[in-house]
């Protein structure tokens, strides 16, 4: 059973990955969620964002999103917080300021960064994710003590652009795959757990159906963290 918890778990994207992660936290009794998106449903989210059918075509994320898990949840004292936004320097504080758990579901380096100052700002656990093509991986950072985006990614810019499912496609599982386990480590931070991929990047090879871990050490000279 998890906790009744001091604040939201806040998802920030419901796409293919924060969808699923959605989905798994309510199924596993998650009992406050913020979900923070500004997009509409569009017919090419359908075969991968399980939160969406045809009848949502058109319809804020957020608001289709919100509809399905409380049916899911058959009104079992589930508490959303709509927030049809984009998460931006003026509002991050506010949006993510009381969160137990931040779950990264964005595909921009932007909102990413944006994401990761915030967390460590406010001393956040983050469930960082990203997938593209046949490939995902995602790391658990606990700020103070794990590396950080900016300790894994020294390099990265805002400027920078990533690789979109539109430019290079998307395999439907392995955001599925993606989302699920981005739930998993977001229900054992609510329970009072540490996190099984907390400091290690997990990878997970689409094709071959494998997942590989590897150890992350934080970077003292980090501009974010250190």
């Amino acid at each position: 059973m998890i906790p009744r918890l001091p604040g939201p778990l806040v998802l920030v994207g419901l796409g293919g990955l924060g969808t699923p992660a959605a989905a798994a936290l309510v199924q596993a009794g998650a009992r406050h969620l913020r979900l923070i998106d500004d997009d509409h449903v569009e017919l090419s989210n359908l075969p991968r964002q399980p939160l969406y059918g045809t009848d949502d075509l058109g319809r804020l994320k957020v608001d289709a999103a919100a509809d399905r898990l409380r049916a899911a949840a058959n009104d079992a004292g589930l508490a959303l917080e709509i927030i049809p936004s984009r998460l931006g320097p003026d509002n991050a504080d506010t949006l993510l300021g009381d969160a137990v758990a931040i779950l990264d579901g964005t595909d921009g380096v932007t909102s990413k960064l944006l994401l990761n100052e915030a967390a460590i700002r406010h001393h956040i656990p983050l469930v960082h994710a990203g997938a593209v093509g046949t490939d995902g991986q995602l790391v658990t950072i606990l700020p103070g003590e794990t590396a950080c985006v900016r300790c894994l990614f020294p390099d990265l810019r805002e400027t920078d652009e990533l690789a979109t499912c539109q430019q290079s496609g998307i395999l439907g599982p392995v955001v599925g795959a993606i989302g699920l386990r981005m739930a998993a480590e977001a229900l054992a931070i609510a329970a009072g757990r540490r996190p099984e991929l907390a400091g290690r990047l997990a990878m997970l090879d689409g094709v071959r159906l494998r997942w590989r871990t590897i150890e992350l050490r934080r970077n003292p000279r980090c501009p974010t963290c250190a």
